[in-house]
Parts: C-alpha cells; sequence; structure tokens
C-alpha cells in the first residue's frame, strides 16, 4: 500500500530531482565532451540573444548558462529581457517531462511571436539531454543547467518539471509547479499569469 502512495505522489507531483537519478553525484565538468556534431544533430534552435531591453529585480539576473545547441554561455536574462518568456525545467529521465515537452513544442510553434519557450536541462548528462530531446523531435531552445541554479534562484522545490513564468523585463510573475496536461492548459495559464494570449 505505501509503495503505492508513493508512486501515485510521484505521478501528481513529477519527478523528484533529489532522489536518486542516473546522474546524481556526477560532476557537471564530466559533461564538457558533448561534441559538435551531437548539437547538430539535436537541431536546437538558436538560445536567443540579448536585446539591450531592460531588465528587472529578477532573481536569475546575472546567471550564465551554456546554451545547448552551441555549447555557447548566455547570460539567461539579458538574452530574455524584452519579451515574456516560459523556463521548463525538465530532466532527461523525468517521464512528465517528456510527456510534457511535445506539448511545449506545439505551444511555442504557435506563440513564438508573442512569448519565448526556452528548455533548461537541469541534470550534469547534457549529452543524454540531446539525446533525449532528439528522440522527442524537440527543436526549442535550451539551456543546460546541471547545478540546478535556476531552481534554486527562484527558491522552486526539488521536483520535475518545472516552468517558470516570466515578465518581459525578466521578473518572476509565477511558479508552475506541475506538468501541463495539454496545449490550451499552457496557453491558459501563460494568459492568466502573464497576459499573453496564444
Amino acid at each position: 500500500m505505501l509503495a503505492v502512495l508513493v508512486a501515485l505522489a510521484l505521478a501528481i507531483a513529477g519527478c523528484s530531482s533529489t532522489g536518486d537519478t542516473p546522474s546524481k553525484g556526477a560532476p557537471a565538468a564530466a559533461e564538457k565532451s558533448v561534441s559538435a556534431a551531437e548539437r547538430a544533430h539535436a537541431a536546437l534552435a538558436d538560445c536567443p540573444v540579448p536585446s539591450g531591453a531592460a531588465v528587472g529585480d529578477s532573481p536569475l539576473r546575472g546567471l550564465a548558462l551554456e546554451c545547448l545547441a552551441d555549447g555557447k554561455p548566455m547570460d539567461l536574462i539579458a538574452a530574455l529581457a524584452g519579451k515574456p518568456a516560459l523556463l521548463n525545467l525538465w530532466a532527461y529521465w523525468c517521464g512528465p517531462c517528456a510527456e510534457e515537452l511535445p506539448l511545449l513544442q506545439q505551444f511555442s510553434d504557435r506563440a513564438s511571436a508573442s512569448i519565448t519557450v526556452l528548455t533548461v536541462h537541469s541534470d550534469p548528462s547534457t549529452a543524454k539531454g540531446l539525446s533525449r530531446l532528439t528522440g522527442l523531435g524537440i527543436h526549442l531552445p535550451g539551456v543546460a543547467d546541471p547545478d540546478t541554479k535556476v531552481r534554486n534562484a527562484v527558491g522552486a522545490p526539488a521536483v520535475l518539471p518545472i516552468s517558470v513564468l516570466l515578465r518581459a523585463d525578466g521578473t518572476v510573475a509565477k511558479l508552475v509547479v506541475r506538468p501541463f496536461k495539454s496545449v490550451d492548459d499552457i496557453a491558459d495559464t501563460v494568459a492568466a499569469e502573464l497576459g499573453v494570449r496564444a
């Protein structure tokens, strides 16, 4: 009975990112060997570039992460400022994340003019993250966050997936601590919290 309750709690809450994951204890530096060919094969969209837009008092200000598409560092809020954004924290081993990512791709395909959707791979294994995205047919821009800096900065719980909704100035509007169930679910949540209709 206890095992059933634990399984049910995980299904409702998502994946725990503090439990025994395949990369637990792996040093973040071990993933510097991701090749340009692996990145090219994933065919991810380029990460956003800074527009010079004003940045508010965001807990993510000054945070630099590696762009999954090219391996280059990116100042997260400077690159996102000027347009509302949805940051989706996920990991390659998370089942609910794999179900949610295609919905986020569909939402982004229809709403990219009004909101940026950026994936945040919250695990040290960048290569496995790229492989998972390729297998799912996801081409959203994304960043590697092996040390869960985004989650820590916004004070999110240690579960996945989590979506962080950001206003155009980079300030946090809402933490969504559950997987989205449909494209309309994403659109309704974004409209309610950011005033963006898609």
